[in-house]
């Protein structure tokens, strides 16, 4: 477990050094550009889903409105 932990800092201490580098380059603080990649993470993941709801509804919607009768009696 000891190596998960430290494997873990490893990590953390890296990509928090990649988003300080950005913060600097920009003029900004740090902490503003980790909160932005956590939000645009769950931003993007949030819609994907909800784009495929969106395409299951209106293939659905689609199948209700379209759909193909053999004769003219099936009314």
């Amino acid at each position: 477990m000891k190596l998960f932990y430290q494997l873990l800092l490893y990590f953390q201490k890296r990509g928090y050094y990649v988003c300080q580098r950005i913060a600097d380059r920009i003029g900004i603080r740090a902490k503003i550009v980790r909160t932005t990649f956590m939000y645009l993470t769950f931003v993007t993941l949030g819609f994907g889903f909800a784009l495929y709801l969106f395409l299951a509804f209106w293939m659905r919607i689609k199948d209700v409105i379209y759909t193909k009768r053999t004769s003219v009696f099936d009314l």
